[in-house]
């Protein structure tokens, strides 16, 4: 629930800091139409209304399909030698169009696919190097992808008005003739699947002064950007002028937002900003006008972060519908343009539903169709091999993700429907090998929450010692004086996910590692028939045992909202803009982690490309946590509900929290 922080509205009103009548350029204009509710606990089982084709007459669809990289081995070697210090190709990036001409489909190859599709009566349009627009009626999709497109309605449930969505009944099969030069067909299903991962305090938690000090420190649940630089040792960058000057930040998000709100929040803290500095690109007609439902915070939050921390970078955000076809092509867009050097997103799937999205290539382990995430993953390769730095938030569902997505917390039973079974499970997209997973910590503090309705003394006092890992579990004690347990207190499994991919194998970066492991056995997917989000949702997945998969996180900062940041933001159904307290999650951390290699980038003059490649170096060679200058600081402390923290890299918070300026000194010495 949120809480208009209209006191310190009104101190901000009276400082004069506010700018709500800064105007953007045309491009920011956002597309009239209705945005889509992200889903949670709330969301209703959708209502299946038959077929697709009985129903919405001559009005065309549009789906993407993503080619293959046809050389996509010596694209990863690549990828490998531009990021390893002595390697002839170290840091040698390749422009777009580099790119294009070595590792992108051939131009007769996609002629040779667009006149196939033809044939079903479908038109196909290349939008980027390794992508395509086709459209066509719902008759001529069926028949060119053999499925059969149903209809589906979401009644309207609290204050999210209903929608429609289609889907296929069954999988598609990709044409013979061109099955070889497809990697995926995105957007027959157009259902909204991502959340954003933002959290808020948790609502007994004694009220703070919101009035922030335009210098450090505030208190924890209060913090700015300017206190996030001064704890993580930023400023020695901005006293040598470093602010992000000629770089630029791109942002890749599935709502639209206020811009005002950025540039009061840059203008509150005292940072001086080019008022031109946001660009706006709306991708598959944008994600509708800003809302709540449709997680406009998100979006607003991911802009003051990044923006505030790189206050010289210019920013683009591309923002879209929460669609997996809209995903491939706001990836697509950002990546093809190679406009910005550094890229965040927050929003997050369970990688096992990111699976389900229809698509011609069969994993290996579950046996599911993954031409999305692997069409995905090329788009980052790409982004990685050009020299961009992509950031994903790793989620704020401790070690259980797929309970945090559902809103279902367990256990299972099979006599209520309504219940589910906690498998130790991560999200997409932090599980991707060619992206930084953005985990987060709680800060050291001591925290007072109201026994009374009143919030009177006595309180009760919870004292945090140390940063440790994000999880609510230390709030126990108190949900048990209140005659909760951590289920109906809210609190499990909230924290910083962290965890083993089943999705993606343990990339070469993180080989001999001490603190990595292999997924744990016996974890198993069950849900009852009102959890499953739709017939082609089995009730039942058995896990793999002992995959040796991708850990996540890789690195992290503050993220707990109980220790958290202020959120400036205009609330959709009632027009009103406030200031509020106690907002955190790792969707705060991804965007600082972009506006850092934003400064990062024009402290070396250079792209910096995957991060993770110098970040996990240091731990093999044994520099990140030793000394003054050491780059990292390991978090011993706390746990994810399951996973603990450790000296060194840990499935909390990946290797520990950045010490930035000290970084920038390794960094520079690499180069």
């Amino acid at each position: 629930m949120r809480t208009s922080k209209t006191g310190f509205l009104m101190l901000l009103l009276v400082l004069g800091m506010l700018t709500s009548a800064m105007t953007l350029p045309a491009a920011a204009e956002t597309a009239a139409h209705a945005a889509l509710p992200y889903p949670n606990a709330e969301t209703p089982k959708a209502i299946d209304r038959g077929e697709l084709t009985a129903q919405s007459g001559p009005t065309q669809l549009s789906v993407t399909i993503a080619l293959r990289l046809p050389k996509l081995d010596e694209a990863e070697k690549l990828l490998i030698s531009l990021h390893t210090p002595g390697d002839p190709q170290f840091h040698r990036f390749l422009s777009a169009d580099e790119f294009v001409a070595r590792f992108a489909p051939a131009d007769a190859d996609v002629a040779r696919v667009i006149a196939a599709l033809s044939r079903y009566g479908l038109s196909a349009e290349r939008t980027t190097a390794t992508t395509l627009k086709v459209t066509g009626l719902p008759a001529e999709m069926e028949r060119a992808f053999a499925i059969s497109l149903h209809s589906y309605e979401v009644p309207a449930h609290g204050n999210v008005t209903g929608f429609t969505f289609y889907a296929p009944l069954t999988r598609p099969a990709v044409p013979a003739e061109i099955s070889a030069a497809v990697e995926a067909v995105v957007g027959l299903d157009s259902r909204p699947s991502f959340r954003p991962t933002h959290e808020v305090a948790h609502g007994l938690l004694k009220a703070r002064s919101t009035a922030p000090s335009v210098t450090p420190p505030d208190t924890p649940g209060n913090w700015t950007v300017a206190d996030f630089a001064d704890y993580y040792d930023v400023q020695p960058l901005y006293s040598r002028g470093i602010t992000g000057t000629g770089r630029t930040l791109g942002i890749v998000t599935l709502a639209s937002f206020t811009p005002s709100d950025a540039f009061d929040y840059w203008s509150a803290i005292g940072l001086s900003v080019n008022p031109n500095r946001l660009s706006i690109v709306n991708v598959d007609g944008g994600p509708g006008a800003p809302s709540d439902v449709s997680g406009s915070d998100e979006t607003t939050l991911d802009v003051e972060q990044s923006g505030g921390i790189a206050p010289g970078a210019k920013i683009i955000v591309y923002q879209s519908p929460n669609t997996y076809q809209a995903w491939v092509d706001a990836f697509a867009a950002a990546v093809d343009a190679n406009s910005a050097e550094t890229i965040s997103t927050s929003w997050i799937t369970w990688e096992w539903f990111a699976n389900l999205e229809n698509g011609p290539v069969t994993d290996p382990i579950t046996g599911r169709t993954v031409g999305f995430t692997q069409a995905v993953h090329e788009l980052l390769v790409r982004a990685a091999i050009q020299g961009q730095t992509l950031f994903a938030a790793a989620g704020d569902g401790g070690a259980y993700t797929v309970n945090w997505y559902l809103g279902c917390y367990g256990p299972y039973s099979s006599s209520q429907p309504s219940s589910c079974s906690q498998p130790l499970s991560v999200g997409y997209p932090a599980n991707d090998t060619a992206i930084t997973a953005a985990g987060g910590t709680t800060l050291a503090d001591t925290l007072e929450f109201c026994l009374n309705t009143a919030c009177t003394p006595p309180y009760y006092t919870v004292k945090i010692p140390h940063e440790r890992v994000w999880g609510w579990d230390y709030l126990e004690g108190y949900c048990k004086a209140i005659g909760y347990n951590p289920i109906t207190c809210g609190i499990f499994p909230y924290g910083s996910t962290g965890g083993v991919s089943i999705a993606f194998e343990k990339p070469l970066y993180q080989f001999f590692l001490p603190g990595t492991q292999r997924s744990q056995p016996r974890q198993i997917y069950e849900v009852g028939e009102e959890i499953a989000t739709e017939d082609d949702v089995p009730l039942f997945y058995a896990l793999p045992s002992l995959y040796p998969g991708r850990n996540v996180p890789d690195v992290s900062f503050n993220a707990d909202p109980e220790t958290g940041y202020l959120l400036y933001y205009t609330s959709e159904p009632s027009g009103v803009f406030s200031v509020e307290s106690g907002w955190g999650g790792t969707s705060f951390v991804a965007p600082q982690l972009n506006g850092v290699s934003a400064l990062l980038g024009e402290s070396l003059h250079s792209r910096l490309g995957l991060l993770n490649f110098p970040l996990y170096g240091l731990a093999l060679t044994g520099q990140a946590y030793k000394g003054p200058g050491a780059p990292l600081h390991a978090i011993p402390y706390g746990n994810n509900w399951f996973y603990h923290g450790s000296e060194g890299y840990n499935l909390g918070v990946g290797l520990g929290t950045l010490d930035v300026a000290n970084f920038a000194d390794i960094l520079r010495g690499q180069f």
